[in-house]
């Protein structure tokens, strides 16, 4: 017995509309990207690379931090710091970090230039406990470091962190001057004095080169 032949199935040309709205709409979910410049604040930060200048905050969001911080004109001296002592390079990769980063003039306000080529060069020990003093784990905007109101540092001290106008103190002693630089897995505080245990040496007659 002769069987008629079977016609083939299509979709209905309604189901392969939806299907392609589906996969367009998909797509644009995946692929779509709001990012927000970052937003840095302070006195400071005027004097700072803006807009498209080398060194912007916006460029700065995608270097690793010991990167981002070579980019900061003001930071030569704790960037140098980081380097020489290796501290960053110590911790566990991926670790989150902020970053409390004296400017160049809090570490000459602070060491004599004797002092400092001394710790540089021969007290490693002494000179990876300061810079532990302005690390902490987490990457945390300089807000909710003040709605905290204290952070616990890499070199074990717990530091008050208080509002005060349109700055931020820490351990009442530094002032943020120019706040929330981001990098890659980090937030950069600049900060106006130099945090942790050892002595000023400083007697105003020192010019450091930076």
């Amino acid at each position: 017995m002769s069987h008629p032949a079977t016609a083939a199935r299509h979709p209905r040309p309604r189901r392969l509309a939806l299907l392609a709205a589906t996969l367009l709409l998909a797509a644009c979910t995946g692929t779509a990207s709001h990012t927000t410049a970052p937003q840095v604040t302070g006195p400071l930060c005027a004097a700072l690379p803006t807009g498209t200048d080398p060194g912007n905050p916006t460029f700065l969001a995608g270097q690793p931090v010991d990167e981002a911080l070579r980019w900061i004109p003001t930071l030569t001296t704790f960037e140098a710091a980081l380097r020489a002592s290796g501290v960053l390079a110590d911790l566990p990769a991926g670790t989150a970090l902020t970053v409390l980063a004296p400017t160049d003039d809090a570490f000459a306000a602070t060491f004599s230039e004797d002092n400092w080529d001394d710790l540089m060069t021969h007290h490693t020990d002494q000179l990876r406990t300061l810079l532990k003093a302005h690390l902490s784990t987490g990457a945390h905007p300089i807000d909710d470091l003040a709605t905290a109101g204290s952070t616990t540092t890499l070199d074990g001290a717990t530091i008050t962190v208080t509002r005060t106008g349109t700055t931020t103190r820490l351990a009442d002693r530094a002032d943020t001057v120019c706040a929330d630089y981001q990098a890659t897995n980090a937030r950069i505080h600049i900060i106006n004095a130099v945090l942790g245990p050892l002595p000023v040496t400083a007697d105003g007659t020192d010019h450091r080169a930076h």
